[in-house]
């Protein structure tokens, strides 16, 4: 008898055990996962402080005196040549600046009535160099605003636009006010491959013989070597811009992180507004390949 509540009390004895190795193991995998997740949050944060570091430095790039003033924005001046990346408090940084009015004015479209032929011209070419369908824009006419669409994504709700649509528009268009011009000194290849009587090629051949301190004026570029005689129409071309994009790029250890930050410069003092900014995946981006 005495034999068998000794064995009893062994048996309660290992199962309390068993039960207070069993709490202790919980509370060391809670505590783990509470550190984890610290750790976590710590490098997020530190993730994107690096990522407004980035957008802070490319802002003193925007607003550089020496050309704050001009009257033409090309990609001589310093916003253009500041790209690359550095090393900063253990991460990686990586900023590009964009001219928003080198992309193709997607408000243009949008104006309340009937719109130009040129406009709907060079919006059809566009979409032929991509390869992409022409979706019925009739339904966001009016726009949703005084300054026209504001938000690209809206752009799902037409027929026919998916997100591989979307996505392989989104690098060529932008949403500025309607009578934004196309700045000719930063446009890409295949936005300007979209005017009259253009070619990938002849955009190629026109970009390669661009100056690096840009066109003098909008005339010049239509006369330039490259494209005399096409027939590129100067209306809606301009030599000046007051958007940009700014994407920072940071990488800290594993983590990526993607700022993308859009600003305009006001007209009054020259100082610029943030019109929105977005802390997107790193595999999203709206910048021309």
């Amino acid at each position: 008898m005495k034999g068998r509540q000794q064995g009893v009390a062994l048996i309660t004895v290992l199962l309390v055990m068993s039960l207070a190795l069993l709490l202790v193991g919980s509370l060391l995998r809670s505590h783990r996962l509470a550190v984890q997740s610290s750790a976590q949050q710590l490098h997020q944060v530190q993730l994107r402080q690096l990522g407004l570091s980035g957008e802070t430095l490319a802002r003193q790039y925007l607003q550089n005196p020496q050309w704050r003033e001009s009257k033409s924005i090309h990609l001589g001046q310093e916003w253009g040549q500041r790209r690359g990346a550095f090393d900063i408090d253990g991460g990686r940084v990586q900023i590009r600046i964009e001219d928003l009015a080198g992309r193709f004015n997607l408000n243009q479209l949008l104006k309340a009535g009937q719109v130009d032929q040129i406009t709907l011209g060079r919006w059809a070419r566009l979409l032929q160099t991509l390869n992409l369908k022409a979706p019925d824009l009739t339904s966001l006419r009016p726009p949703d605003g005084p300054g026209g669409l504001a938000d690209v994504s809206r752009l799902r709700l037409l027929p026919g636009v998916d997100a591989q649509w979307l996505a392989r528009i989104k690098p060529w268009i932008a949403l500025l006010p309607k009578d934004a011009t196309l700045n000719v000194n930063t446009a890409s290849t295949t936005v300007l491959a979209a005017l009259e009587g253009m070619t990938p090629a002849s955009a190629q051949a026109l970009v390669a013989q661009r100056p690096e301190q840009g066109f003098s004026s909008v005339q010049a570029f239509t006369q330039a070597p490259a494209i005399e005689g096409l027939g590129v129409v100067s209306q809606g071309l301009g030599l000046s811009s007051r958007w940009f994009r700014v994407t920072v790029d940071v990488e800290l250890g594993q983590r990526r992180l993607r700022l993308v930050s859009d600003f305009e410069r006001t007209l009054n003092n020259g100082r610029l507004r943030l019109l929105q900014r977005s802390f997107v995946a790193p595999t999203e981006s709206e910048t021309a390949p």
